[in-house]
């Protein structure tokens, strides 16, 4: 049997399970399943792999995208330059990081770009910001990040105006807040700048409307929400891992 599956924690919302199973069944893909490894510590990972000796290939999500580094033994290019993975392949006795966040991110954005949108603020620090910041180094799209603390290159959110939310006309939110079961929260954001021209773009998935999705759309504001982007990067994945299936 060969063993996919996703590391995090908590996993109780997860998506990539039941995308997974039903994607093996629907496409007729045999000897293969897909499992949810909670884990509260990324110390555990060498024995949930010491106890999972069939795996193939790994989805990795919050909060453990930057801490799986130091287990892995080779990154690709984008996982490098973007310091964060969300996939690992397992063949030929190597562990290899990759990310796919980023292209499914670009997959899911660009058909919904206006020209108007060239400057972008990126709400969170993260592992899923690290891959929508290279994403948009890839598109030009100029961007600022805006995270809880202050330094020389980021925004603090307590830093936000409506100037400066006016004059970024495509806003990125990379954080958790807002998904089930906390949907009343949503980032720190002014809205009295947010208007026809914003396109909101909110990585939160479930529920499919975030309560920041409500209110900048009250605004005028054209939202969009993270699955696009899910299922986008979990393909990529799959052209990673699929040769595991069929040796």
């Amino acid at each position: 049997m060969r063993i996919f599956g996703l590391i995090g924690y908590p996993l109780s919302h997860s998506f990539s399970q039941a995308y997974f199973t039903e994607k093996f069944q629907r496409e007729d893909i045999e000897n293969a399943k897909y499992c949810n490894f909670e884990i509260g510590d990324i110390r555990d990972f060498p024995s949930l792999l010491e106890s999972n000796r069939g795996l193939c290939g790994l989805n990795v999500t919050i909060p453990y995208k930057r801490a799986v580094i130091p287990f892995l033994d080779a990154l690709d290019h984008p996982a490098k330059a973007i310091g964060a993975v969300n996939t690992i392949h397992f063949a030929d006795g190597k562990k290899t990081g990759f990310n796919t966040d980023w292209i499914g991110f670009q997959q899911s954005l660009k058909q919904h770009l206006k020209p108007h949108h060239k400057r972008a603020l990126i709400l969170g620090s993260g592992g899923a910001s690290l891959a929508v910041q290279y994403a948009l180094k890839q598109m030009n799209i100029a961007f600022q990040v805006v995270s809880r603390t202050t330094n020389s290159e980021n925004f603090c959110y307590k830093d936000l105006n409506d100037e400066i939310i006016g004059s970024h006309a495509l806003i990125v939110n990379t954080t958790p807040l807002g998904m089930e079961p906390r949907t009343d929260e949503m980032p720190s954001v002014p809205l009295n700048a947010i208007g026809s021209e914003h396109l909101v773009f909110d990585l939160v998935y479930n529920p499919p409307q975030t309560r920041f999705m409500v209110e900048v759309s009250r605004r005028g504001a054209a939202t969009l929400n993270g699955y696009e982007m899910l299922v986008a990067q979990a393909e990529e994945a799959w052209k990673i891992w699929r040769s595991s299936v069929n040796p």
